[in-house]
């Protein structure tokens, strides 16, 4: 037989294994020898899945079937194999003197144990760190849950940083997230409802939330939509956030993600519903408010009067970082007047040699910085922040020098990427970024009436967001009753009810 003749050999067996696993959506058989031949053929190519045969007192064979690396070995010799080889399947029990027996009874020291008699449960659960026990003569898999996968400890956050405040952060554990969360809500009213999703990843989800707190409608609406999801895989909390988000051409976020355990602690008290994922140390919080965004975690660690003092500064420097760019060109071109006589005589005589407009010179000032930025955090960490730095103060300097930017135009862009940095959350201040630069067009061909324009258009916007029916500007639009007790301000805790109240 030549190359030819026994590749052709090859892929026909193989067609032929391919099509004797439609056999995976049957029941187990009583043969053990067929089992371990369905079962081969599902986990065809996979190295890591490993086949251990064992014979007990001469004539019960017993076939395991586990993920090399998913269980905790030791676990697995002195609960399972042990007592098997030493003790034997037990005698003078009843009727039934079998490992499924010994699964009912629990009379494996493994805690989790579970029998299941179809092919596909059985090699879902293998894949998810279960081993599975196949004895001859019996038509059902014993499967002991006894799974180790190396993960991360609990480290301190890097996304949400904060002066005061718990210093955990959630892993890419499921059973880990949901711990620190009851760690710190001990109530039985706290509810964790878990859903797989992804045809083929087989993903856990939790969606979390505190009974009689929560709106039933937000509940049955957030569940109706995890269960409408569609996919052959959820590899991160991200695929679920766009796959329930009731927008999605709106550059402002309709949910929350958050890896610290006490904002979405916090967030459960207020009525709201998290969604956690495994594989992936960021929860979702539903629904979002423009305010959430805003607000820091340690808000509610310091004493009010320190609060009041830092959400005013944060809110001025949101204001500007978003408008200081478009402003400067709506002055500088259409509104000289309204700028102060010496001051525009210093601009005019920088920008004498400009060799470009003012709103070219400032959109290139501004794509420039946010190359940087992403530059900045793509790079490896120990130069990132050099580079960034480094670079944004090496090339404004360079341009000025070389008169392709004037200097006034670095100060204000270098203002408004600063500025932008003070929004707590990094995710809420993509939208606050991109909208600079259509109100920096609007102001460049209209001036200020462009610039008002674009504001209040994406106020109309603001207005019209409504998150799983959440208007998106609650408490100020609509009004709420005691909207100014966690607004700019937050009251002292004596006077009124805490956030988490």
């Amino acid at each position: 037989m030549n190359w030819r003749e026994s590749s052709i050999s090859k892929n026909s067996e193989q067609c032929n294994q391919k099509l004797s696993a439609e056999q995976t959506k049957q029941k187990l058989s009583q043969n053990i020898v067929e089992n371990e031949r369905i079962f081969k053929i599902m986990f065809q190519d996979c190295s890591d899945v490993v086949f251990r045969e064992l014979t007990i007192n001469e004539k019960n064979k017993l076939l395991m079937i586990y993920v090399d690396g998913m269980i905790d070995t030791e676990t697995f010799v002195s609960n399972v194999l042990k007592p098997l080889i030493y003790e034997g399947v037990p005698q003078g029990l009843g009727a039934i003197d079998s490992i499924a027996f010994m699964c009912e009874q629990k009379l494996f020291s493994v805690m989790q144990i579970t029998k299941l008699s179809e092919f596909e449960a059985t090699a879902e659960h293998i894949l998810k760190g279960s081993i599975a026990i196949l004895a001859d003569g019996e038509d059902a898999a014993c499967l002991a849950n006894i799974r180790q996968i190396e993960t991360r400890s609990i480290e301190e956050s890097s996304a949400e940083p904060t002066l005061r405040g718990a210093r955990e952060s959630f892993t890419e554990n499921l059973r880990t997230n949901t711990s620190l969360i009851r760690r710190r809500i001990t109530t039985p009213k706290l509810k964790m409802k878990s859903v797989t999703i992804g045809t083929l990843t087989k993903t856990d989800v939790v969606i979390a939330y505190i009974e009689g707190v929560v709106q039933p409608q937000l509940l049955e609406e957030i569940e109706y939509r995890v269960s409408q999801i569609e996919t052959k895989a959820i590899l991160e909390s991200g695929y679920i956030e766009e796959s329930i988000e009731d927008s999605h051409f709106t550059p402002f976020p309709q949910m929350l993600n958050s890896e610290r355990p006490d904002v979405i602690s916090a967030g459960l008290l207020e009525g709201k519903v998290a969604i956690l994922t495994d594989c992936t140390p960021f929860a979702l919080l539903v629904p979002m408010t423009f305010w959430t965004g805003l607000h820091a975690p340690d808000d509610y660690y310091e004493r009010a009067l320190y609060v009041f003092m830092t959400r005013l500064l944060r809110f001025i420097f949101i204001c500007l970082g978003v408008i200081s760019s478009a402003l400067y060109i709506a002055l500088t071109n259409y509104h000289q007047e309204m700028v102060p006589t010496k001051l525009m005589i210093s601009i005019a005589s920088l920008r004498e040699n400009a060799p470009f407009p003012t709103v070219i010179e400032v959109f290139m000032m501004e794509v420039i910085f946010e190359g940087l930025r992403e530059a900045g955090i793509r790079l490896p960490r120990t130069i990132g922040p050099l580079v960034s730095i480094v670079g944004a103060l090496v090339i404004g300097e360079a341009a000025v020098s070389a008169g392709i930017i004037s200097a006034p135009i670095v100060i204000v862009v270098s203002f408004a990427g600063i500025a932008s940095f003070i929004v707590p959350r990094y995710r809420f201040g993509f939208p606050l970024r991109m909208l600079r630069f259509p109100l920096l067009f609007l102001s460049g061909m209209f001036g200020l009436f462009g610039l008002a324009a674009g504001m209040i258009a994406i106020l109309i916007h603001l207005t019209r967001l409504s998150p799983f029916g959440t208007p998106y500007l609650t408490p100020v639009a609509p009004l709420v009753n005691g909207w100014l007790k966690d607004w700019l301000a937050r009251s002292p805790r004596k006077l009124t009810k805490s956030k988490s109240d």
